[in-house]
């Protein structure tokens, strides 16, 4: 049966507007957002989770499904409320990954098949919150497919995925396409499939546009939003210029000898001798699981084992008496893992403002100049009209966009940038990108940079931490690239 949308309205942090549109039975259709993420909106339109406030959807059926960045939150927050680690005598990384996908499969052959076609085989028996974030996509994809759904929306699929894995996503989503219809949303142009039939252009959640595929690859639309971004990023760099406070400390910034981290059932990495100096940008490279995001966490202090490596950090050696705000205090965050933790109750403003005290959720009384400079933030992002609106009621690409402001808000030395555009639309991605490579190429602060995809590389960036599996060993070392 076809799915139709009259006149669809619903509003809840942002909005989605659905004039009229039709998808077939057998039709694949990849829906683009140009600015503004209806992801999550749409997805729980299909999936029912969701009413519009105005017109209807007709054709709906029980068998449909959907992966999205929304989808991992509320498992997340589910594992978090199941969290049994106070009656035990060991951490409680939730379920895992072979319950998780175990739970909605008719049979134990059918959850096995999807754990080996997804690469999920070396982790089965591990826990929901041990995974990086490729791997979290991949167990999401099988727990979907495991419900056997005649209709899959996949809203940005291939986020945290890395290089080989977003082939092997993009082989089997092929050979999928065969026998289950597909809606792939994403923001990044060259991730929308071939064998799509159709395309749908959202902009601020309207619809605004339906087109052939081959209409689409000659659209000007992409042309337009970098020309855009570019006039923008101006306007970011400008404000932090206006509040720019840096500390300088000498050389080096951070100095980690011999780093390694290893669990009681798996060695991570080892043999780290990694320096930091000031006027240095790095770039983390390597495959998902390998430990990028964990050896940031060292740094950043938000890692446990930070306390048994020999880190120096500011003139400061991890573990002397110094405190997590000694290190923190100059050090701005965004990572995926920070974002699934920001689920306490506070407006968007004080998000920002949470920023100067690096603490999720505002429990300092900030001065004035602190709140002007939260309000100049939300105007350069054009959500001073979310200003008291609660953070976990906003639309992630929003979420996101606050939480890489709250980072670069202090002007901190080190700004850690762990996968930043993960459920940014196209005009945002575009804009955070180019405001990195500014604030890099004038040094306004330190960038250590996390990114799966080549062509979110920086100009500006010319040092290099590849992280390279051991031949003999099962775990991970690391080799440092720098200019002559």
């Amino acid at each position: 049966m076809d799915v139709i949308f009259n006149h669809v309205s619903f509003d809840r942090s942002g909005s989605i507007s659905i004039p009229n549109w039709r998808i077939q039975s057998g039709e694949h259709w990849a829906v683009f957002e140009t600015q503004g993420n209806v992801g999550s909106l749409l997805g729980d339109l299909l999936c029912q989770e969701i009413l519009p406030k105005e017109g209807e959807v007709l054709g709906l059926q029980t068998d449909i499904a959907q992966v999205s960045l929304a989808e991992q939150q509320r498992l997340l927050e589910l594992e978090n409320a199941n969290d049994d680690t106070d009656f035990m005598d060991r951490i409680d990384f939730g379920r895992t990954v072979a319950q998780l996908v175990s739970e909605f499969a008719s049979n134990e052959t059918v959850a096995e098949q999807l754990i080996q076609e997804l690469d999920l085989l070396h982790l089965r028996e591990r826990g929901f919150k041990q995974l990086s974030t490729g791997e979290t996509r991949r167990v999401m994809l099988a727990r979907a497919l495991a419900t056997s759904p005649k209709l899959l929306i996949l809203d940005e699929p291939f986020v945290g995925l890395d290089t080989l894995h977003r082939k092997m996503l993009a082989d089997y989503l092929r050979d999928l396409s065969l026998h289950i219809q597909l809606v792939v949303i994403t923001s990044r142009e060259d991730e929308i499939p071939v064998w799509v039939n159709h395309v749908a252009m959202f902009e601020d959640g309207t619809l605004t546009e339906q087109l052939g595929y081959q209409q689409w690859r000659t659209h000007p639309v992409i042309s337009q939003l970098l020309a855009q971004s570019s006039a923008q990023s101006e306007q970011w760099l400008a404000l932090i210029r206006k509040h720019q406070h840096q500390s300088k400390f000498p050389d080096p910034l951070v100095k980690i000898t011999d780093g390694h981290v290893e669990y009681v059932d798996q060695k991570i990495f080892s043999g780290v001798n990694w320096q930091i100096n000031n006027g240095e940008h790095w770039q983390v490279r390597g495959p998902n699981g390998c430990g990028k995001s964990t050896l940031l966490g060292m740094i950043f202090g938000d890692h446990p084992q930070c306390y048994s490596n020999d880190i120096l950090i500011y003139g400061l050696k991890r573990g002397s008496g110094e405190t997590v705000w000694d290190i923190k205090q100059h050090t701005g965050m965004v990572s995926s893992a920070l974002h699934l933790q920001y689920r306490v109750s506070c407006s968007a403003l004080e998000v920002l403002l949470s920023g100067f005290f690096d603490s999720i959720g505002l429990y300092d009384k900030p001065s004035q100049n602190q709140i002007d400079a939260a309000k100049e933030w939300l105007t350069l992002l054009h959500m001073e009209h979310l200003h008291d609106r609660s953070f976990k009621s906003l639309e992630y690409s929003q979420q996101r966009l606050l939480l890489i402001a709250r980072a670069i808000i202090k002007q901190p030395t080190i700004l850690i940038l762990d996968e930043p555009y993960q459920g940014l639309d196209f005009l945002g991605r575009k804009l955070v990108m180019n405001a990195l490579d500014m604030i890099a190429k004038e040094n306004l602060s330190q960038l250590l940079y996390v990114s799966h995809y080549v062509e979110d590389e920086l100009d500006s960036i010319h040092h290099f931490v590849d992280f390279i599996k051991d031949e003999d060993d099962e775990y991970y070392r690391v080799e440092l690239t720098q200019p002559m």
